[in-house]
């Protein structure tokens, strides 16, 4: 199948700001009027774009359901209840799973993880991953890149005396589960103004949240981008705004010091020595 390109030239508003930012930023001509193209029309905006800056990360606690969120989790810290990170079998929620699961193991101990199996439970909040957090007493779980349609699920959970925090990227039907915090941007009700996240991005905001509320200092977090870069490039999400911060210092963590199970992958792929990009 052969497809033709059709370029649109320039207006001449377009070659007048291409030229100015150009200028500011000693660009070539061509490259200034990519930037245009994209939106990117300030000197600031254009240096954010070429060094994303961590310092840029929008505050977590914008996100609706963040402070109930993370109060519920330092509650079960507090009190010694099980926890069980919950997560999807894509890269998106396995990534997720590992991200959410290695920050918080530091801290605590009485954690685990569950990963559906694809073809025996399906996608979602399965009745088998249910059972196995009852007979393994836990009293909390975070789901990741799911949970957002699995009202009868989370109802039968709370039935178990299981709470659940939803940490998951997709656009919600107008009823949601009744669970004690929905982290998702695209919630209509939610005013976080970045709306596009992978859901490893919503795990990740999770985590920043609950550093910043127990004096947890950032960089904990920075060994864990990994996971973020290779999740934002997987669910094929916009590199921009927040996902463009995480995927530019993800990518430095993979090059440089990257997590055990990725650095696995990478030596499998036969691309150890090379720089991923």
């Amino acid at each position: 199948m052969h497809f033709k390109w059709n370029y649109e030239p320039p207006t001449q508003q377009e070659r007048l700001s291409a030229e100015e930012l150009g200028e500011k930023l000693s660009l070539s001509p061509v490259l200034a009027l990519l930037l245009i193209r994209r939106g990117i029309t300030t000197e600031s905006a254009a240096k954010r774009f070429f060094r994303p800056q961590l310092a840029d990360l929008i505050n977590p606690f914008l996100m609706k359901d963040m402070d109930v969120a993370v109060d519920r989790l330092n509650d079960a810290i507090g009190r010694k209840e099980r926890i069980l990170v919950y997560g999807d079998y894509d890269v998106d929620g396995c990534t997720a799973v590992a991200l959410v699961y290695k920050f918080l193991r530091q801290f605590y101990s009485n954690i685990d993880y569950y990963i559906p199996d694809r073809y025996d439970e399906g996608y979602g909040v399965s009745r088998k991953g249910l059972e196995y957090a009852r007979d393994t007493g836990v009293r909390l779980i975070i789901i990741l890149d799911c949970g957002i349609k699995a009202i009868d699920e989370i109802a039968y959970a709370r039935d178990l005396g299981i709470d659940f925090i939803i940490c998951d990227h997709h656009v919600p039907d107008e009823t949601m589960p009744e669970a004690v915090a929905i982290l998702n941007p695209k919630r209509p009700d939610d005013a976080y103004p970045f709306k596009h996240l992978c859901d490893c991005g919503v795990g990740f905001k999770f985590m920043q949240a609950f550093a910043k509320n127990n004096g947890i200092p950032f960089s904990r977090l920075i060994p864990l981008l990994d996971f973020c870069a290779v999740s934002i490039a997987a669910d094929i999400v916009p590199v921009t705004d927040e996902n463009r911060i995480l995927a530019y210092h993800g990518l430095k963590q993979l090059n440089q010091n990257p997590s055990t199970g990725l650095k696995a992958i990478v030596d499998i792929c036969g691309l150890n020595g090379r720089e991923l990009s």
